[in-house]
């Protein structure tokens, strides 16, 4: 069973989240919190699985408590997937770099949920849809790639075929993309990945991205 924290400061949103996710069968609901400070709370005595986190929230936002969380007890095995809308763009970027592993809007079906809780669970990103990396494009700025890009935060350390992959997960390919690309096997595109990840001290793929921008490896206008 995967085990989910339900955050939002709205108790109906928060019910429907939880039908949803008990319905499907393979996922038990261990908690809700209505704000980020009883997020934390309930986060560090569960220990769940995923947390799925609102972000406008009283006492303590979404992108505070997905912090603490993912820097407490419970963050080397709790995921975050932020709930949100399009609307928030700019608070879903600062959350990823608070450490989520990706988001969904709250208007998508209860399958696309379901989905997206079991990915999460995988340790995989919700990172490889067009609109999250428009997003990514649009809020992390650089003109032109750095000339020390690779320099630092482990980039160093990656071998040539490291660093195909790495820029191939920043623009949102999966493994199976990333094989199909470099004609080789999905496993060996996940081993990769793996590695890079342990390389440059990543938590998963959305964290990849996210300093392939701030690296300047990928600019807003790649």
């Amino acid at each position: 069973m995967i085990t989910v924290l339900v955050v939002d400061d709205q108790p109906l949103v928060r019910q429907a989240v939880r039908d949803i996710l008990t319905d499907s069968g393979g996922i038990l609901v261990v908690g809700e919190a209505s704000n980020g400070r009883e997020a934390v709370r309930a986060a560090a005595a569960s220990a769940p699985d995923v947390v799925l986190m609102d972000i406008r929230m009283p006492e303590l936002d979404g992108i505070a408590a997905t912090e603490q969380i993912c820097a407490g007890p419970a963050g080397s095995t709790t995921r975050v997937l932020v709930l949100t809308t399009f609307e928030e763009d700019e608070y879903v970027v600062a959350a990823l770099r608070a450490g989520a592993s990706g988001f969904i809007g709250k208007g998508a079906e209860p399958e696309d949920i379901v989905r997206a809780v079991h990915t999460i669970h995988l340790g995989e990103a919700l990172l490889s849809s067009a609109a999250t990396q428009a997003l990514v494009q649009r809020f992390v700025h650089r003109q032109t790639p750095r000339a020390d890009a690779w320099e630092g935060d482990g980039l160093d350390r990656l071998t040539e075929r490291e660093r195909e992959v790495f820029l191939l997960v920043a623009r949102g390919l999966t493994n199976q993309e990333i094989a199909t690309e470099l004609v080789i096997s999905t496993h060996t595109a996940k081993t990769h990945v793996n590695r890079i990840m342990a390389k440059v001290h990543a938590r998963d793929r959305a964290h990849l991205v996210i300093l392939a921008y701030e690296s300047g490896l990928v600019t807003a206008r790649s």
